[in-house]
């Protein structure tokens, strides 16, 4: 997968790492870049096509599949943090809404075109997808939920050319961070290590300083290890997501 010359979609793109995701990838040559945000979003690029795009809206999802022509790489970005204790279910349910279900319904609509152009779908998780960070619990499940989801995507579309890819995110010095005084990365680095993982066909990305220093570690793990032999027990020629 190269990006030049082809089309992709980040939602969540009008902070942080969309935004930095949606530079990276028109300097990188993108032929067109739609920028999925909940408010409106001018870009002085041509080549940028901007979407309201909550992902936990039905309807403006269909709205936004009826806009994108062709489609290559889809990034699903948008996320929320709420730092919580579990006392409190909305908080929980509001997290899954977004951080799961939210990128896979968009992911779901979007596939018919991904499948035409034998394409890419990058998932942006986090470190606490593979560990809970206790002060913020709800949001580290549902990035969990989400890396389950990724892997069993990444199953279950292997036979049908497109491929699924996880973003294991550290600290990154972006609004959702801030409070944290820890060493961070800069969006537009996080953002250039994502895609020239997506470049080399890494499945799992680590694109930081604090998730590199855990890569070796995961790519040759037990955990990785089982992911591959569960991924056996798909039929590629039967396995269907829509």
């Amino acid at each position: 997968m190269r990006i030049a010359d082809k089309a992709v979609l980040v939602t969540g793109a009008n902070r942080g790492i969309g935004h930095a995701l949606v530079e990276e990838a028109l300097r990188r040559g993108a032929k067109r870049v739609y920028a999925g945000t909940r408010q409106p979003l001018a870009h002085a690029d041509e080549r940028v096509t901007p979407l309201i795009l909550d992902v936990t809206n039905a309807a403006q999802i269909q709205k936004a599949v009826e806009r994108v022509e062709s489609l290559d790489v889809l990034i699903n970005n948008a996320g929320i943090a709420i730092y919580d204790d579990l006392s409190n279910l909305n908080v929980v349910e509001q997290h899954l809404s977004v951080n799961f279900l939210g990128s896979l319904k968009v992911t779901q609509a979007f596939l018919p075109l991904l499948k035409r152009s034998k394409g890419a779908i990058v998932n942006n998780l986090s470190l606490v997808a593979l560990a809970a960070l206790p002060i913020i619990p709800a949001y580290s499940i549902s990035k969990a939920a989400a890396f389950n989801m990724t892997q069993s995507l990444r199953a279950l579309l292997a036979g049908q050319g497109v491929t699924v890819h996880a973003v294991v995110l550290g600290p990154i010095d972006t609004d959702m961070n801030r409070g944290f005084e820890i060493p961070k990365a800069s969006p537009a680095s996080a953002a250039q290590c994502i895609l020239d993982g997506l470049e080399q066909g890494e499945e799992d990305i680590f694109p930081d300083p604090a998730s590199l220093s855990i890569a070796e570690g995961w790519r040759n793990g037990a955990v990785k290890a089982l992911e591959r032999q569960f991924a056996a027990f798909v039929p590629n020629s039967t396995a269907k997501l829509v």
